[in-house]
């Protein structure tokens, strides 16, 4: 018998569809968590007796890869693309870049990094909606630390500097940090020191 106030929860882990659990195995209030590799489902028991499935396969969340590949959590939209408005990252992951470099879906979040090792001028570049759909909300930050200017260009979108609202391909000098954040479908706003 459950303490008052709490509801017993038992994980199951089985090799086919993520079936209910047996009536018996479970009392009234008991919740049940049902798991394969391609399922999950979440049960309960009424006072009638009758097991309920309430919830099947959650949008927004999928489960820790098994290849072998990372062991994390996928995040989406529930149509299979990536969402990063569930979830966020602890920390901003590096993506350290020495080359010309036109942003991807997973720099999401990410900070683009133009290493010290490599003085030259580079050209990052932030595609447009049509190429790359970022969902609004999304922040991405740029950090140069070689006496090379690195370009912050955007392709057929609109990138606005803050806060005078110039738009164009900005400049990040040695040193300097800038955050773009998609606004709209079409539009960014950047800020930043040693941003021009």
């Amino acid at each position: 018998m459950a303490a008052s106030g709490f509801t017993p929860i038992q994980l199951y882990r089985t090799t086919t569809a993520a079936a209910a659990p047996v009536s018996g195995n479970l009392v009234a209030g008991e919740i049940a968590i049902n798991i394969n590799d391609a399922d999950m489902a979440i049960y309960a028991k009424n006072n009638t007796g009758n097991v309920k499935r309430l919830i099947n396969n959650p949008v927004g969340l999928k489960y820790p890869t098994t290849d072998g590949t990372a062991n994390q959590a996928v995040v989406t939209d529930g149509s299979g693309n990536l969402s990063f408005n569930t979830f966020g990252y602890i920390n901003i992951p590096q993506n350290s870049q020495s080359a010309a470099y036109t942003l991807v879906l997973a720099d999401a979040g990410k900070h683009i990094f133009h290493p010290s090792s490599d003085a030259n001028a580079r050209t990052f570049t932030i595609p447009s909606n049509a190429s790359v759909a970022y969902i609004i909300g999304t922040a991405i930050t740029f950090v140069n630390m070689t006496t090379q200017v690195v370009s912050i260009a955007i392709d057929t979108d609109t990138l606005y500097l803050s806060s005078s609202g110039a738009t164009g391909t900005r400049s990040l000098n040695q040193y300097g940090s800038a955050t773009a954040l998609k606004i709209t479908s079409t539009t960014w706003l950047i800020s930043g020191s040693g941003l021009t």
